[in-house]
């Protein structure tokens, strides 16, 4: 044994953390003002992040793209949805 976690253990535990962060992603979509929400969506997906980089050390590239954490607050729904966009014409 190496000491390391093997490649199983790190893969179930994105699995979790993933999940988590999906299913706190949609429930800040309709409560953008729940600042524990908000502050468990950033440990979250910062574990994630952490745990992504370890399995990529040891195990090589998971994805081309990564998770980004939501700061202070949770703009996405701030802005306007594609049938809320108006369309002027110059």
């Amino acid at each position: 044994m190496n000491g390391f976690p093997d490649r199983e253990q790190l893969l179930w535990r994105i699995q979790a953390l993933s999940f988590t962060a999906v299913d706190l992603n949609l429930y800040l979509d309709t409560h953008p003002w729940d600042t524990r929400a908000l502050a468990d969506y950033n440990q979250i997906s910062a574990a994630l992040a952490q745990t992504r980089a370890l399995y990529e050390q040891l195990y090589g590239p998971m994805l081309n793209f990564g998770m980004s954490c939501g700061g202070d607050s949770w703009r996405w729904v701030e802005e306007p949805w594609p049938w809320q966009i108006s369309t002027r014409r110059a």
